[in-house]
C-alpha cells in the first residue's frame, strides 16, 4: 500500500468492529473492544462514547500502561478507571507529537446518539498525515469540514450511516482513502455493506482483514 495509499495505513490495524490499532509514531487504540491476545500496550487510548461495542474497561486496562493516556467524553469518562481526560466537541490536546480533535458524532433522526449526549469523532494528526474516525455517526453536517487522509467510516446503517450514506460522507470529506468500518461483529453490518460502500464510493477504498494476534 505505501506509495499508493497513505504511509499511516502500513501502521494501521483493524480488529474488528470499530476497533482499530496504529503503530506508529505511538502506540494508539481506537475504541478498544474485544481485543486480540497478545495486543501491545498502548500510550494513548481513544473511545468515543459509553456504549458498551466502544468503551470496555476490561481492554483498556489489558492495554493500558502508567503512561498511558485516555482520551474519552463525560459520559464514558465515569466508566473508566482514573486518570481519564474528557474531550468537549471542537476541542484538541496533543501528546507525544499527536494531535487529537474531538469532532461531534450523532445521528439523524435515529434515537441511538443524540447531539447532546456529547459523543466523540477523532481527528488524529500523526506526522504531515491525518486520520478522521467517525465514531458512530450518520453523515452530519460537520464532516463536509473534515480534512483528513484517511477516513474510517461506518457503514452498517441502523446505528449509524449505511452504506449509501457513507459513500455520501467520502464524497464530502474526500480523503486519499476511506475505510469501512461497523460491521462483521456480530452487533449489525456484514462485509456485502462494506463492498457495496467500496462500489458506490467515489474516493477509493480499503476494505481490511480483522487482525487475530497482536
Amino acid at each position: 500500500m505505501k506509495g499508493e495509499h497513505p504511509e499511516l495505513l502500513d501502521h494501521l490495524h483493524w480488529l474488528g468492529h470499530d476497533s482499530f490499532r496504529i503503530d506508529q509514531p505511538i502506540v494508539i487504540y481506537l475504541d478498544p473492544w474485544r481485543l486480540p491476545p497478545g495486543s501491545p500496550a498502548a500510550d494513548l487510548i481513544l473511545v468515543s462514547h459509553e456504549h458498551h461495542d466502544h468503551c470496555s474497561p476490561e481492554d483498556v486496562e489489558r492495554v493500558r500502561k502508567d503512561s498511558t493516556t485516555v482520551i474519552t467524553n463525560h459520559t464514558a469518562a465515569a466508566d473508566l478507571s482514573p486518570p481519564v481526560t474528557v474531550l468537549q466537541v471542537g476541542e484538541s490536546m496533543e501528546v507525544r507529537g499527536v494531535t487529537v480533535e474531538a469532532i461531534p458524532a450523532y445521528n439523524i433522526g435515529k434515537p441511538f446518539h443524540r447531539k447532546q449526549a456529547g459523543h466523540l469523532g477523532f481527528v488524529i494528526t500523526l506526522g504531515e498525515e491525518r486520520l478522521y474516525f467517525t465514531g458512530d455517526a450518520d453523515y452530519i453536517p460537520e464532516m463536509d469540514n473534515i480534512v483528513c487522509d484517511v477516513a474510517l467510516l461506518p457503514v452498517s446503517g441502523k446505528y449509524v450511516m449505511t452504506a449509501e450514506e457513507a459513500a455520501q460522507a467520502a464524497e464530502a470529506i474526500q480523503p486519499k482513502v476511506a475505510i469501512p468500518m461497523h460491521y462483521g461483529a456480530g452487533v449489525v453490518g456484514t462485509k456485502e455493506d462494506a463492498e457495496r460502500f467500496r462500489d458506490l464510493s467515489p474516493v477509493p477504498v480499503v476494505i481490511m482483514e480483522v487482525e487475530a494476534a497482536g
